[in-house]
């Protein structure tokens, strides 16, 4: 077995070794009091000037709370949060102002050298440089090397289809809060939510968004009307699948929203008088409460008149007119003695059992209050019966006229995708047979009265036309009209409202100089149908009228029954 030795030191090798290990001891102490100044001014670099910083410019991406997005009802991405770098400086770290302006100014494109150094020379503690830098400029100021100059993330939001569906989706503010459309109803839903949360599905199709949305501002530029408006509802779940509102904006620019006719929702919080749609509720009134049968009618030879008003007929027959022709011929004389006959009570009762004497309910905020009259007389009885005296929005109308052509129950307006598990209540406004009386009447109208131009080959389209007068300072402006189209499609079962509105259309030489709704908005109904119809999974038929169109015809002159 080896024996281990232990080798004892005494006088001078104690005493050096000694010494060896005060050294190391020494050193060991020297580098943690080193190491203890590094890391604590690594801490004042970092941890403290980032609260300093926090605490003048709030916290950390801009003090604005991540959103949820927004999607349509396929899935398509309508609202986002994005995160961009912003460039900012501290004016006191600044050396040299002048220099370093000049060279942020070259990166960056649009910046001014000397507005720059201004914000520079300032006593601020802070100044932005640029926001939003796109990742080539980040890149270039980072390259700069300037000291004082620094980045902080932002979160920005985003809408991919930009001015498609503005009014509808709506917008943030700087502070990322929202002031327009879904983003402010459901304002503390999409924080709640934030950002990777569940995303708010609304009902709007953003295929049939564009259908729409096209097909109004073609027709404005044609017409060279001041604004243009349009809604497709779907009339067994009150879904909103498409809203336009023309001129609009571009949600991504907030700051440009200036110009109050573009900010307006003419869709959901203007409201007009509707002119001859409004005879729809006036013949659907009559024929449910027994006023007056399909058999019946009412004598338009002469115009009324009642004190100062005279109310005519825009093409007078000048005759004795059946039902079918007053609606088919869209007689205003017609349709006041008929809702003259019902009397204003049950005419205000009925309206308002389809909505259009209160403010609908409808997640927006940009939603108008009907106007009405104070004293509902019988001059506002005839005048309502042909959509003058009372203004709605487009809203109230669309839901009304759902009503009274799905089968007639009426049903809540919603701009968020319904599930499919849990269809939606509603209340009956009128019988089924009154309903299939309106389906048939509608389809005659575009089959064979004012409403042609509607008529969308295969989808069997029934609809109103409505012309109606702005009103203006000592009474109607004559030239200045409202012309409107409302449809139902495919009337025989019907699924889809649709509903478009020209502001002030002037004539051309495809209308002969007409404006009237069944030159301007009718044409622009069909063409939105034949487009929207195949994306909404409605496929065509070759049958071509309601069955109940052919049992109409003996009631209508000669020279309408072929």
């Amino acid at each position: 077995m080896r024996r281990i030795t232990t080798i004892e030191f005494d006088g001078a090798g104690k005493r050096a070794i000694d010494n060896a290990k005060g050294r190391v001891v020494v050193t060991i102490v020297v580098f943690s009091l080193c190491f203890g100044v590094i890391s604590a001014r690594l801490i004042d670099l970092g941890l403290l000037s980032g609260m300093a910083q926090a605490s003048t410019q709030g916290p950390a991406d801009g003090g604005r709370t991540a959103r949820a997005d927004i999607i349509d009802r396929n899935g398509v991405l309508l609202a986002t949060d994005l995160r961009t770098v912003s460039a900012y400086a501290k004016p006191s770290a600044i050396r040299h102002p002048e220099i370093a302006a000049a060279r942020l100014a070259s990166v960056l494109p649009g910046l001014s050298a000397a507005d720059l150094e201004k914000k520079l020379r300032s006593s601020s503690s802070f100044v932005w440089v640029e926001r939003k830098l796109t990742p080539a400029e980040h890149a270039a100021v980072i390259r700069l090397g300037i000291p004082g100059v620094d980045f902080r993330t932002e979160i920005e939001r985003v809408y991919p289809h930009g001015n498609l569906a503005a009014h509808l989706i709506g917008y943030t503010n700087v502070d990322g809060v929202g002031k327009g459309g879904t983003e402010r109803y459901f304002d503390a839903r999409l924080k709640k939510d934030g950002a990777g949360g569940k995303p708010l599905q609304l009902a709007m199709d953003v295929r049939v968004q564009h259908v729409l949305r096209h097909e109004i501002q073609m027709a404005m530029e044609d017409f060279r009307a001041l604004g243009g408006t349009g809604l497709i509802v779907d009339v067994n779940t009150g879904e909103i699948v498409a809203m336009a509102s023309l001129p609009d904006f571009n949600p991504n620019e907030p700051g440009a929203l200036i110009k109050k006719p573009a900010y307006m929702n003419r869709a959901s919080h203007a409201v007009y008088e509707m002119g001859s749609t409004y005879k729809a509720f006036t013949m659907a009134m009559a024929l449910e409460h027994n006023i007056a049968d399909l058999e019946d009618g009412y004598d338009a030879t002469n115009p009324i008149r009642v004190a100062r008003f005279t109310i005519n007929d825009d093409h007078p027959k000048a005759r004795w007119l059946s039902m079918p022709e007053i609606f088919m011929y869209s007689s205003n004389i017609g349709s006041a003695k008929m809702a003259l006959e019902a009397g204003g009570d049950l005419q205000q009762d009925f309206l308002r059992s389809l909505g259009q004497l209160d403010k609908p309910e409808v997640q927006l905020h940009e939603v108008g209050a009907p106007m009405t009259p104070t004293v509902w007389r019988d001059i506002n009885t005839m005048t309502i019966a042909f959509g003058h005296g009372v203004a709605v929005s487009g809203l109230q109308l669309a839901a009304g006229f759902a009503a009274i052509t799905n089968g007639g129950i009426k049903r809540p307006l919603t701009v968020l995708r319904a599930d499919p598990a849990f269809p939606p209540g509603g209340t009956r406004v009128v019988s089924e047979a009154t309903s299939r009386k309106m389906q048939a009447l509608l389809r005659l109208v575009v089959e064979k009265g004012t409403g042609r131009k509607a008529d969308a080959k295969g989808y069997l389209v029934g609809g109103k036309t409505g012309t109606a007068e702005k009103s203006g300072v000592g009474g109607y402006r004559r030239k200045a009209l409202l012309s409107s189209f409302i449809s139902v499609f495919p009337v025989t079962d019907p699924r889809y409202v649709v509903w478009v509105l020209m502001d002030e259309p002037k004539g051309n030489a495809s209308t002969y100089g007409f404006s009237s709704g069944g030159w301007t908005a009718a044409p622009v109904v069909k063409r939105v149908i034949e487009r929207a119809a195949p994306l909404l999974g409605v496929m065509p038929s070759d049958d071509e009228t309601h069955p109940l169109v052919p049992a109409m015809l003996p009631l209508i002159q000669p020279e309408l029954r072929s």
